[in-house]
């Protein structure tokens, strides 16, 4: 069983309902449709324990994003939106590190130096966050069955899967950057002695 310490944070990146346009992030079907409701378990683990969340929104700078603070698909998606959280981070680049109000800053203030990673995209902003993340110093818990991303066309015109993009993820982050774990594990070390229902992953 992982460790899970009792400040550790929650991060839930972009979790927005943008992105059921898949059109504007790659050119075919995304992967893992639990992701969702794995980060909600995530965030349900974390309410029941008194650990700390952050909900981080990407306010894209393009007009036409589904992104854009100006469009619908800027909300968070349902069971996220709505949610208590102990910071909001505004950014429009991949990294929530890079966003406002300033994340490492926060993070240190309470004293925190452990993250579990989840969100969308699993290979760009939740990739990007894990390696910053990792390389200020913190303890990274990537919880990959509660990412997802979507097929992308290469440099050479070829399309590499979601799966395939997700392998080349874990790859590059495990033991280097992050600890990738699952949401079944995480829950069940996070509510270890607390009376909480239990979650498949």
């Amino acid at each position: 069983m992982i460790d899970i310490d009792k400040k550790a944070a929650l991060v839930v990146i972009d979790v927005q309902t943008g992105f059921d346009d898949p059109k504007w992030f790659g050119v075919g079907a995304r992967n893992n449709p639990s992701c969702e409701g794995n980060v909600i378990a995530l965030m349900d683990a974390w309410e029941a324990t008194g650990r700390p969340i952050v909900v981080v929104r990407h306010d894209s700078t393009k007009p036409d994003s589904p992104l854009s603070p100006n469009n619908p698909g800027n909300r968070l998606k349902p069971g996220i939106e709505g949610r208590k959280a102990a910071l909001l981070i505004s950014k429009s680049v991949h990294s929530a590190f890079h966003g406002k109000p300033d994340l490492d800053a926060w993070l240190k203030a309470q004293g925190i130096g452990q993250l579990v990673i989840s969100g969308i995209m699993t290979n760009r902003c939740c990739e990007t966050t894990t390696r910053v993340g990792a390389d200020l110093g913190y303890d990274v818990l990537f919880a990959v069955d509660a990412t997802h991303t979507f097929d992308t066309k290469g440099p050479d015109g070829k399309v590499v899967t979601a799966a395939d993009l997700t392998r080349a993820t874990l790859a590059s982050l495990h033991e280097e950057f992050a600890r990738i774990v699952r949401t079944a594990e995480i829950v069940a070390s996070a509510t270890k002695g607390a009376n909480t229902s239990s979650v498949g992953g």
